[in-house]
């Protein structure tokens, strides 16, 4: 584990970073610790910056100014393939499935910053590690769906079909963005808690955009919320109250977003 004097490296540290496109700046500069083993959750209206601060956090994309670290690392100097995808795993909003492959292969796609072109190529004639590919899809509840083809599942198959990948490539954090945003409240309900406990289970962080506050409430420790870019709060989800929820998602009279509150750029809270 690396470490910064006597304490573990937090997993996740952005000083300063902010990223504009343009002349729009989709997330103002800011400074946040996220402790290895968190849960949070970063909530606000669309546009808020959620997609870009967890682009962000995942090396997707670069900050403009300022540093990302990711588990001690300085992002600059993290490889994009195997070095990246050991630290940080990422679930689009998408899923990133291949449609006419079978569930078996788009979950092995999780080893593929492992494996060799040789190796992947040779894995797409005859799987290779097969079993590992069937104890992720048991974990989350679909091994009977391991020969079908990905383009037959629904919904919340594909959602699972992804997490089951996450499994296989066995990253130390969890990077969601918008992880539920295509499936029925129900089932978004049983997503968010599987992806909380398979975090729980391998001791991973887990950070995830959410477009429903309440279903962030209920399942992460911790809240971001942005708007316009810029962060409102960043607290415990214990003591978020329904006001400031209201202020986060309140429209202006003619239904375009109010102003913002004003908030510092520096979060400060880290949980220990």
């Amino acid at each position: 584990m690396t470490r910064i004097g006597s304490r573990p490296a937090p997993a996740f540290a952005l000083a300063n970073a902010g990223r504009a496109y343009g002349a729009t700046v989709a997330l103002a500069p800011l400074s946040l610790e996220i402790a290895a083993g968190e849960t949070v959750a970063v909530i606000g209206p669309s546009g808020a910056g959620k997609t870009t601060l967890l682009h962000l956090l995942a090396g997707v994309i670069r900050p403009d100014g300022g540093s990302v670290r990711i588990h001690g690392h300085a992002l600059d100097a993290l490889q994009p393939g195997r070095e990246l995808s050991r630290l940080v795993g990422v679930i689009h909003q998408q899923y990133d499935l291949v449609p006419s492959l079978s569930v078996v292969h788009n979950v092995l796609a999780g080893r593929l910053g492992e494996w060799s072109l040789w190796r992947a190529l040779a894995s797409l004639v005859a799987p290779r590690e097969r079993r590992h590919a069937l104890a992720a899809l048991e974990q989350v509840g679909i091994a009977g769906k391991v020969d079908e083809r990905a383009s037959r599942l629904s919904g919340g198959e594909q959602q699972r079909v992804a997490l089951a990948r996450l499994l296989v490539q066995d990253p130390r954090a969890i990077i969601a963005d918008e992880p539920v945003s295509s499936v029925d409240p129900a089932r978004a309900e049983d997503i968010v808690r599987l992806l909380v406990r398979i975090a729980g289970e391998g001791e991973r962080t887990l950070v995830a955009s959410l477009h429903a506050p309440q279903l962030a409430l209920r399942h992460f420790a911790r809240i971001i919320a942005l708007r316009d870019g810029a962060l409102v709060f960043d607290r415990p989800a214990a003591t978020v109250r329904p006001e400031d929820l209201d202020a986060l998602y309140a429209l202006a009279p003619d239904g375009s977003p109010a102003p913002s509150v004003e908030a510092p750029a520096t979060a400060r809270w880290v949980a220990r």
